[in-house]
């Protein structure tokens, strides 16, 4: 090990390992993604026991105190926060699911109509715009060409997604396994939390250990705080348009409305396509009220990204807009839609180790050029 030939040897053999592992990153992610769908019950159960043990601790703090047997109180607040999720979703689909299907049915039915109208408004301005030289058949044609091809292809798209059921089918089962998984976790947290402890002291010193549970506390307060305050927000963003929408006397306010405020949840790229949904269905209706649509739609993000989200998150995900946007685009790729959802939370985290790492190193070199000018 002293000769040396042997480092150069080692490096060379490490090089060679990473650039296979790079150059077949790849089946690596096929095989993560093979292994999720066989271990997706599990992984969804985790993220359900996750989001609802906060509901949980509260129920044991507040309603559920006084009760001095800790295994009675955890299984009476499991209950009860199931019970509250359950009853919301009830809530939300015997209120939103007679409106939806209402929705869809009058959009679909109408939908030729809408697009005549829309050709005939789109001619009108072709008309109009040549009179002052301006030549706008190319594009009016090809607007036209799309929505009777939008036309035609819709009741197919439809049938298509029809088929999908089973696939659907499939999920709902999955979710219904994790959902009782998230029973079980939520129960046995305590032994799991102690089991895991014991495991990690065997093998990590007190120190790496204490700095792990250290980086773990944040990154939970993080994660917590985001996936409440973003829901929190999307909630408002949707009741708020729906309210304009309902007071300007727009079409499909519970349809548009769900849609942006589901997609609000995204960051970055998520109001755009709720703004783009919105405005292509109000524009076969009410192009005067597409626009009205689109302008209310900026002034609302707006006011979400400088006032409603500053005031849910506070400084906790004070990430820069690059970190943002590279974490959006690499957890799209690596993770699809949850890398998309996750993406400010892990740049958040990222952000902080990296300022707590660079903290230390510059309190380092401070102390090192202290002592050098002592010497």
């Amino acid at each position: 090990m002293n000769q040396k030939w042997f480092p150069y040897t080692v490096a060379s053999c490490a090089a060679v390992i990473v650039f296979l592992g790079l150059s077949h990153i790849n089946l690596l992610f096929n095989g993560i993604k093979i292994l999720g769908k066989y271990f997706s019950p599990v992984i969804t159960g985790l993220i359900l026991a996750y989001v609802i043990h906060p509901l949980v601790a509260f129920f044991e703090r507040t309603i559920l105190s006084k009760i001095k047997k800790e295994g009675i109180k955890r299984s009476l607040a499991i209950l009860l926060s199931f019970l509250v999720i359950l009853l919301f979703i009830a809530v939300l689909m015997l209120a939103l699911i007679p409106q939806l299907v209402d929705s869809v049915s009058t959009f679909i039915s109408n939908l030729n109509g809408y697009a005549s109208s829309l050709e005939e408004l789109l001619n009108k301005f072709s008309a109009s715009a040549s009179h002052y030289n301006i030549n706008l058949s190319g594009i009016t044609s090809r607007i036209n060409t799309f929505l009777s091809q939008f036309t035609q292809k819709l009741p197919t798209a439809l049938s298509q997604i029809i088929n999908v059921s089973a696939g659907i089918g499939q999920g709902f089962f999955n979710f219904i396994l994790g959902s009782i998984l998230a029973i079980y976790f939520l129960s046995g947290q305590d032994k799991l939390l102690a089991g895991t402890t014991r495991l990690l002291k065997l093998y990590i010193k007190s120190p790496t250990y204490e700095k792990m549970g250290d980086f773990w506390n944040t990154s939970n307060d993080i994660l917590k705080r985001y996936i409440a305050g973003d829901i929190l927000d999307g909630l408002i963003v949707g009741i708020v348009n729906w309210i304009f929408m309902i007071i300007t006397g727009m079409s499909y306010s519970v349809l548009i409305s769900l849609f942006v405020g589901v997609t609000n949840l995204a960051p970055t790229f998520g109001p755009i396509v709720g703004a783009i949904f919105g405005s292509f269905i109000l524009v076969l209706v009410n192009p005067m009220h597409a626009l009205i649509f689109l302008i209310f739609t900026i002034v609302l993000q707006t006011i979400d990204g400088y006032i409603i989200k500053p005031k849910l998150f506070g400084d906790t995900l004070g990430v820069s807009a690059v970190w943002i946007l590279v974490t959006l685009v690499v957890g799209g790729r690596m993770f699809g839609v949850a890398g998309i959802m996750l993406a400010i939370p892990f740049a958040a985290i990222f952000n902080f180790s990296y300022q707590e790492w660079i903290q230390k190193k510059e309190a380092q070199v401070a102390s090192k050029n202290e002592s050098s000018k002592e010497d």
